[in-house]
């Protein structure tokens, strides 16, 4: 079982993987201070872990916002594809029912193992305005419990200079589709 915690080599290879995120995409963070940000990293290794699994799996995390009310930065996946988290169906129940070829995971788990949480529609497309993301690929997102109840779930791209939203049976999953995580510290 992991431990959720990085020597202190990792840490610093990844606060330096971060800052440097950080300073080439400043557009997306407008008016933070990366001094600031990294502190509250330092004191939570739990959050630096998490971000380490984000940065794993291509999802090159970054600051996009900043929450007053709570004082937390909020870290989304930045990569310009879906992560390398793919073929995954939607939850656990969609996984179970599956009759023939099950995926290895499922999105909602694998959100949870690695610390994160998946994004909704809108953090979605709050992210499409730092970007065009998914041109190429698309991004399981939360998905409204009167949907799920119903068997579906929804995803979302960006295709002809806009974002779309879509519908899916939640026990399907493709190459191309992973999911995008948030993170507040």
């Amino acid at each position: 079982m992991n431990t959720k915690k990085l020597s202190t080599t990792q840490n610093k290879e990844l606060l330096k993987i971060l800052k440097l995120r950080f300073e080439k995409n400043m557009s997306r963070h407008k008016g933070l201070d990366w001094d600031k940000i990294q502190a509250k990293l330092e004191k939570n290794n739990e959050k630096l872990w998490s971000l380490h699994e984000m940065e794993e799996t291509e999802g090159e995390p970054d600051v996009v916002d900043y929450d007053k009310k709570t004082d937390e930065y909020i870290f989304f996946d930045c990569s310009s594809e879906s992560p390398k988290r793919r073929s995954l169906c939607y939850d656990y129940p969609a996984w179970e029912a599956r009759k023939a070829n099950k995926p290895e995971n499922n999105v909602i788990d694998k959100a949870a193992e690695m610390g994160i949480e998946l994004l909704n529609e809108e953090q979605y497309r709050q992210l499409q305005e730092l970007g065009k993301f998914d041109l190429k690929t698309s991004s399981w997102v939360k998905t409204p419990a009167s949907i799920r109840e119903l068997g579906g779930a929804i995803f979302c791209d960006r295709r002809y200079n806009t974002v779309f939203t879509y519908h899916n049976g939640a026990d399907s999953y493709y190459a191309a589709r992973g999911f995008r995580g948030c993170l507040k510290v």
